[in-house]
């Protein structure tokens, strides 16, 4: 199973090159960039971790590109991912978010079946990564 969040999901991966062409992009409109990682790439789940601080007014691809293989190298096994930022209306909007890295084994999800008052069925899914202690999950 392969997740599918974000810009360009349903896509293969994207290669080294076309990143840097994405983050000549958002660098030509002046958004600002963060790079997130995590294990549990729930939908719902918002709060991925930042990887260093956001990078505002970034004017050179390379700033972003080491950025992107620090966090590699440090979480391999991870999802990644890449947000860019537009501020100009005075708050801080995401315009663009796609994923960089992804586990060579994507757990995919369970959906879960609970029954209620009245017998009312209720469903939600979880990530199977999820099953496994926080560290461990890949």
């Amino acid at each position: 199973m392969r997740l599918t969040q974000g810009t360009f999901s349903f896509l293969p991966d994207l290669t080294d090159e076309q990143i840097n062409k994405q983050i000549k992009y958002i660098i030509s409109q002046n958004w600002s960039v963060n790079i997130e990682y995590t294990e549990d790439p729930h939908p719902r789940n918002n709060y991925w971790e930042l990887w260093g601080l956001p990078l505002f007014d970034i004017k050179d691809p390379a700033t972003v590109l080491f950025e992107i293989n620090n966090c590699r190298k440090q979480h391999p096994s991870l999802y990644i991912k890449i947000n860019a930022f537009d501020n100009t209306r005075g708050i801080e909007s995401c315009v663009l978010s796609f994923i960089i890295n992804r586990p060579s084994q994507e757990p995919g999800f369970e959906l879960v079946r609970t029954e209620d008052d009245a017998r009312r069925q209720r469903y939600c899914f979880r990530s199977y990564a999820t099953f496994k202690p926080e560290g461990s999950r890949y």
